[in-house]
């Protein structure tokens, strides 16, 4: 079976948008910078173990905790 570097580079690319959008989930989720999360996801995915690894690491990351303003604001 041969494998020709367009398939591989469609897949590559494929992968990197599926990497982009779920890093961005969870980056909304686990990180004050999403944006960030979703590029380092998409780049990562030129090399497949590496964003294997990125995206173990922000699904085991906790969630952050943002505070409502209305919450916050002290009641006077």
């Amino acid at each position: 079976m041969n494998i020709n570097a367009t398939l591989m580079g469609q897949f590559v690319l494929v992968f990197a948008i599926i990497m982009a959008v779920v890093c961005f989930y969870l980056g909304k989720r686990k990180t004050q910078t999403p944006i960030i999360a979703s590029a380092t996801g998409f780049f990562s995915a030129l090399i497949l173990p590496l964003a294997i690894i990125y995206l173990i690491v922000l699904v085991f990351k906790k969630d952050i905790v943002e505070l409502d303003n209305e919450h916050s604001r002290s009641s006077v």
